[in-house]
């Protein structure tokens, strides 16, 4: 069985509901779910959430909640790997069928689509020692010329040794897009780290990864996905 795990706490603190805020003409939540459905690459779409209008907001948009979310992983500290093992371990309690693969999509991953999902797991299950997929985006200037401001006011490189080096001789780097993770059942269960050997990026679009952290980035999403 291949589940999507969306995990939609209530407490935001710094954009207040911003998992069922109106974003695009209908609440953020119901983007994600959207392109889950689309993919028709789950048996089921699971919300996970400690709040009840999220819950059924989710279901109106054709996620399922079979569970309330424990107050022991609902609070600011939790971290997602214990949803997701949370999520899969009742799934499997309840239904009595094993999960084989589970895609963990955030609540406010409006810019994903269904393409992206496909296109991720195809790589999950095309490589037989690969753990874990996940939607990444390149940066636009090289990190290796990276620079941090000093205490004395000044700034300095974080990798001096490339100071001379051309940016394009510079390896492309990239970043985790906070997007969605796909991942084998017993990688998560088993703790197996996100980024690692095993893991391979799916690269995205810049233009679609968007974080939504503060009112300023709500704001700038906003008109981002007006243009795409």
């Amino acid at each position: 069985m291949k589940i999507a795990i969306i995990p939609a706490r209530g407490g935001s603190k710094r954009i207040p509901r911003k998992n069922i805020r109106n974003f695009g003409g209908k609440p953020m939540i119901a983007w994600p779910i959207s392109a889950a459905l689309d993919s028709g690459l789950f048996d089921r779409i699971i919300v996970s959430t400690d709040d009840a209008e999220i819950a059924d907001v989710a279901r109106a948009a054709g996620a399922e909640v079979p569970f309330m979310r424990p107050d022991d992983i609902a609070d600011d500290f939790s971290p997602t790997r214990a949803v997701i093992n949370h999520a899969i371990g009742a799934i499997e309690s309840d239904s009595g069928t094993s999960v084989t693969q589970a895609c963990c999509i955030y609540a406010t991953a409006a810019f994903v689509q269904a393409d992206d999902l496909v296109n991720a797991h195809a790589r999950l299950s095309d490589h037989d020692t690969t753990r874990f997929v996940f939607a990444a985006a390149s940066f636009p200037h090289p990190a290796q010329r990276a620079m941090v401001e000093t205490g004395a006011g000044g700034v300095e490189m974080l990798f001096p040794e490339h100071a001379k080096t051309r940016s394009q001789d510079l390896a492309e780097t990239f970043h985790d897009a906070g997007m969605f993770y796909w991942g084998h059942r017993d990688a998560f269960m088993a703790e197996h780290p996100m980024f690692g050997p095993y893991s391979i990026p799916h690269l995205m679009p810049r233009t679609r990864t968007q974080d939504i952290d503060t009112p300023e980035d709500w704001a700038f999403a906003e008109a981002l996905f007006k243009l795409i």
